[in-house]
């Protein structure tokens, strides 16, 4: 049997009443990481397990959109909102759906589609540019208004131009010429700041600008 000094012993009795005191405490906040751990693995777990699920469902959209699947597009996009909204094939395939549906003449669908994204989509770009979209559909079935609202959304600078563009195109089709000229002209201000600092020259898009400007007359 061990024997121990008048020190050792001391020590080992305030181990003892230090344990008593804070045994339980340590044992659940040990406890409670063990289960933090497997509940991070889990998670992880099941984040790849619904990755992969909506990628093979994607895959499915695009074999759709090869066969010009209107009906299959829009069913495989629906289920992938439904079962898999947390995914970013979600956002990918409701912008794909709405794209199909706007050239099919489903305007109204369309325009759930890219709501969806638009409100629900964790990639800032493909809100934005779901929310052009919607503006885009808006304005071809004359409801200018809304589509402004959909516009007044500042957006990423990258998509300023073209935000600003499409104002000045619901503003000409209202025929309010002077603010549609305001709206190209700073939508060609944008879109020069952005192209000079990525270092690439001025191209087609300049001269469609331009061109919207001076057909809104006023000065250039």
């Amino acid at each position: 049997m061990a024997t121990y000094d008048l020190e050792e012993q001391e020590q080992i009795e305030e181990l003892k009443t230090w344990w008593k005191l804070h045994g339980t405490l340590i044992t659940a906040v040990i406890v409670a990481l063990a289960i933090g751990v497997v509940g991070w693995q889990g998670w992880n777990w099941w984040q790849r397990s619904q990755s992969n699920q909506a990628a093979q469902l994607y895959g499915g959209i695009q074999q759709a959109l090869e066969q010009q699947d209107v009906k299959r597009v829009r069913l495989i996009a629906g289920e992938l909102i439904d079962k898999y909204a947390s995914t970013s094939y979600a956002s990918l395939a409701a912008m794909l759906a709405g794209k199909v549906l706007v050239e099919s003449g489903d305007t109204k669908s369309a325009q759930a589609q890219f709501g969806w994204v638009a409100e629900n989509a964790k990639d800032p770009g493909l809100r934005d540019l779901a929310r052009l979209r919607q503006a885009i559909v808006l304005a071809e079935e004359k409801s200018f208004d809304e589509a402004l609202k959909q516009l007044a959304v500042p957006p990423a600078p990258s998509f300023m131009a073209r935000y600003l563009e499409v104002r000045g195109d619901i503003l000409m089709a209202q025929g309010k010429h002077a603010e549609a000229r305001t709206a190209y002209v700073e939508a060609y201000k944008q879109f020069d700041e952005i192209r000079k600092a990525a270092g690439i020259p001025a191209g087609p898009y300049a001269d469609i600008l331009q061109a919207k400007r001076d057909a809104a007359g006023g000065q250039s």
